[in-house]
């Protein structure tokens, strides 16, 4: 039996003047699975966030939350963590779960053991992983059906990161259903289905493998990276850095190899199998 809908876009489009910011998604997230929308900055995942909330209004189409319309009574019954976290940085963390807990007319949650030692200390003050944790705390104390999390772990270390993502998959367990933006590509693998967007449209639906199919990449081997990449993104060719490796997706390798000779380049290049980012860098460019 498949798993109900708990927020779902119709076909939503957001203008704002002569710019679409979304451009007619639609999309849904079903209880108990972490879906991921992944994109460049500007590709319009926070709008259509704001959209799928209530937020923003529609210029076209309809979004609905646990069933009805994303009203106040409907957003209730959901946990939402911005990208600036909707803490207030003046109070401490007891205070500011203490008012989180209040407006949702539930119990205030425990501290863990980890910010027990802040909870008597400004927010503003506090570590961007300790302020996450606070943020996630806030979101979560009143049991949410449905959680909506905007860049929730960006600028944090890994080890952090790994823990906010243990606390993700916890709550899909427990049936709730999550919708997640990042741009760390590596968090594709946490997810069970991936929406992409770019330019404000959707481009692509589903899990990694099915998203990145038979697309395949080239791998570029060079002591000179850096003219290397010069040379390639002058060609016009889609060219990826990764520290000092270069790759190049979705292109026939005779057209590296002659793009480098004709620049006197010498390098090895050797197929791969493309990655998410690379797969979503070709949609991009197709648009």
């Amino acid at each position: 039996m498949t798993a109900p809908e708990v927020l779902c876009a119709h076909r939503v489009t957001r203008r704002f003047g002569d710019f679409t910011a979304v451009d007619a998604v639609s999309m849904a997230v079903n209880s108990g699975e972490v879906v991921g929308l992944l994109g460049a900055n500007g590709a319009g995942k926070t709008t259509l966030i704001r959209l799928l909330l209530g937020l923003l209004a529609t210029t076209e189409g309809t979004v609905e939350l646990l069933g009805g319309p994303p009203d106040r009574a409907h957003r209730a019954r959901m946990g939402y963590v911005p990208q600036n976290l909707g803490l207030y940085r003046d109070l401490t963390v007891a205070e500011n779960l203490a008012f989180s807990a209040g407006s949702y007319g539930t119990a205030v949650p425990e501290i863990p053991e980890a910010l027990r030692q802040s909870r008597n200390t400004l927010v503003g003050d506090l570590a961007l992983g300790a302020q996450r944790q606070t943020a996630f705390l806030a979101a979560l104390a009143h049991e949410p059906e449905v959680l909506v999390l905007d860049e929730p772990t960006s600028g944090v270390d890994a080890l952090s990161r790994a823990e906010l993502w243990d606390t993700i998959r916890a709550q899909a367990d427990n049936g709730v259903g999550v919708l997640v933006t990042t741009h760390y590509m590596e968090e594709a693998q946490h997810c069970d289905r991936l929406v992409l967007m770019s330019g404000g449209a959707l481009v692509a639906s589903g899990s990694e493998d099915d998203i990145v199919g038979d697309t395949r990449a080239v791998a570029v081997h060079t002591d000179d990276w850096a003219h290397t990449f010069a040379v390639l993104n002058a060609a016009d060719i889609p060219v990826i850095l990764d520290g000092t490796a270069i790759r190049v997706p979705d292109t026939d390798p005779a057209t590296i190899t002659s793009a480098l000779s004709e620049a006197g380049v010498e390098a090895e290049i050797r197929p791969v199998t493309a990655t998410i980012e690379e797969r979503m860098l070709v949609l991009a460019r197709a648009r």
